[in-house]
């Protein structure tokens, strides 16, 4: 197997909720470990055995990875730390997934339309946070 880079996303208890959604939103595949599937003795904290220990999600392109945020970590969620950059072959496919996050409680951060540099480009914040800039580059 080829080296993978994944993006990798510790949410503060919703990493469970968040995956599941972007799977309904996105599709792909998507497994998902608790604590309590997987016991790990040793561990330097007790962990809820229902927290996410790893999930992932293989997208069509690309791959997520993520766990709940280890007792104690914060996290400051909504802002561009937390973004993800989704590329589209058409308009009309970035705007399904557009839809998909605004009904299930997103939020606009930038209007999908025609970028200066010539791509159709915006951001939509989801439920959770989450930054996605979706982008359909310029017909050539």
């Amino acid at each position: 197997m080829a080296p993978k880079l994944a993006t990798y996303i510790a949410l503060p208890g919703t990493t469970g909720d968040a995956f599941r959604h972007w799977h309904e939103v996105f599709g792909g595949e998507l497994n998902l470990m608790t604590y309590g599937d997987t016991p790990m003795p040793g561990m330097p904290f007790e962990p809820d055995p229902n927290a996410v220990a790893h999930v992932t999600l293989d997208l069509p392109g690309g791959f997520l990875a993520g766990g709940d945020a280890m007792p104690g970590e914060e996290y400051n969620v909504e802002g561009s730390a937390y973004s993800l950059l989704y590329q589209f072959d058409t308009v009309a496919e970035a705007e399904a997934v557009i839809d998909k996050l605004l009904a299930a409680g997103g939020r606009v951060g930038m209007k999908f339309e025609p970028a200066p540099w010539g791509d159709h480009y915006g951001q939509i914040f989801d439920k959770f946070g989450v930054m996605w800039a979706i982008n359909v580059p310029a017909q050539q």
